[in-house]
């Protein structure tokens, strides 16, 4: 059973963007649980399609906070936000063609979702968390 939980090394200092990622983490954990339980198609899909709709909502409220802070690596973020997109597409079409979620299934979640999010965070999501800070608090450059 694949364990996902928001600990500490997920910690970016925003609360904002950390609240937003616990909820995040919650829902996929809760979404990845139901597939190796074997819970149904119609459950899954009605988790993954939750999961496209916040990671939407998500996205767009880290790049709004970008904007406004004028992020100088906002774009490139951007880019990799779209590159998650896609992810969840992959998943959508691969999920068609099953009869339900398999565990070939759950390895492609663990690894286009789990793993792809939460490098995110420690690099990408991070780095903006770090950008705010040292803009907010000049004296300590």
């Amino acid at each position: 059973m694949l364990e996902i939980t928001f600990d500490e090394s997920l910690v970016t200092g925003n609360d904002t963007i950390d609240t937003q990622h616990k909820e995040l983490i919650d829902r996929i954990g809760n979404f990845v649980s139901a597939c190796e339980k074997g819970e149904g198609k119609i459950k899954a899909i009605q988790m993954l399609d939750y999961l496209a709709d916040y990671t939407e909502f998500h996205f767009n409220a880290e790049e709004k906070l970008q904007e406004n802070v004028n992020y100088p690596a906002l774009k490139e973020h951007q880019a990799k936000h779209e590159e998650f997109k896609g992810n969840l597409r992959e998943l959508y079409e691969f999920f068609e063609e099953v009869e339900g979620p398999t565990d070939e299934f759950v390895k492609q979640v663990e690894i286009n979702v789990v793993n792809w999010l939460f490098n995110h965070i420690k690099t990408f999501d991070r780095s903006v968390a770090e950008y705010i800070y040292m803009r907010e608090n000049p004296s300590l450059i």
